[in-house]
């Protein structure tokens, strides 16, 4: 089977919406042309790679600071240049990541500025917890705004759970227009609990998003087979998202479990094999 590498699978969405144009243009002359930008996709996939490794940030922190892994870990994702404070103000608790200039955090990411976690005590065996970003930079893009977790030590399988609604917006390098993602995002911690140490740790995801952007383009991203995260691995293993933009819709599917980079686009009934980077 022939792979494709990930920037071609934007050309393969232009065409199909090129196709789609054509035939409504045949049937009906005066029907409305298709715009369709591949910076525009782009910038969509990186914003939601950048949200999904924010969120790994945040999760990863609160469990090595607050849950059952406070005192107990053995493998930390944070390296030294992490400056790690945990306070009280009343009944409030905080926690304040400054990853200062520029900081590789253990598992590659590159990150600057701070985040901010704030949240009460342990009511019915769950957590709220208000997250917010200070300048902060991940891999060359900013990330402004914030969201609220409710966190459960114990979901219906026994497992802690995480239910993130967002609005944050995300800036890229070399250019003004940045995007804006709004929704909620299920992550259930399924492997590696108790553990002390953040590389045996899987979840499982599932959810919903809007992406807007500064220049009008608008993306809409849903989870219709569950998404598996190994956090020792780059790449989601398992599960399919739904993607919705330019009035077409298409999906992705990431594979069998598998820690590699092969995923399978897939658009109106056709697959195209790509290369994720």
């Amino acid at each position: 089977m022939k792979i494709i590498p990930f920037r071609l699978i934007v050309a393969f969405f232009a065409m199909g919406i090129f196709l789609f144009a054509s035939c409504a243009k045949d049937e009906d002359t005066s029907a409305e042309e298709v715009n369709f930008s591949s910076d525009n996709s782009m910038r969509a996939a990186k914003t939601d790679n950048v949200a999904e490794a924010t969120f790994n940030i945040i999760e990863q922190a609160f469990v090595e600071n607050e849950t059952e892994g406070r005192g107990i870990t053995q493998q930390s994702l944070f390296p030294s240049c992490t400056e790690i404070t945990v306070g009280t103000q009343g009944n409030v608790f905080t926690i304040l990541l400054d990853f200062g200039d520029s900081c590789t955090l253990n598992n590659g990411d590159v990150v600057s500025g701070s985040i901010l976690l704030e949240y009460g005590p342990l009511v019915s065996g769950t957590y709220t917890v208000n997250y917010t970003f200070q300048n902060f930079v991940i891999n060359g893009n900013g990330v402004s705004g914030g969201g609220s977790i409710l966190y459960e030590i114990a979901n219906q399988n026994d497992n802690p759970q995480s239910t993130v609604n967002e609005s944050i917006t995300v800036s890229f390098p070399n250019t003004t227009v940045t995007g804006t993602r709004n929704g909620t995002r299920i992550s259930e911690w399924v492997e590696g609990v108790g553990s002390g140490t953040w590389l045996d740790n899987v979840y499982h995801v599932t959810g919903n998003w809007q992406t807007e952007f500064t220049n009008g383009f608008e993306r809409s991203g849903e989870v219709t087979e569950t998404l598996v995260y190994k956090t020792a691995c780059p790449f989601v293993v398992d599960g399919r998202l739904e993607v919705t933009q330019d009035g077409l819709t298409a999906a992705i599917d990431f594979g069998d479990g598998e820690c590699d980079n092969r995923a399978v686009f897939i658009y109106n009934g056709q697959e195209y094999p790509f290369i994720m980077n």
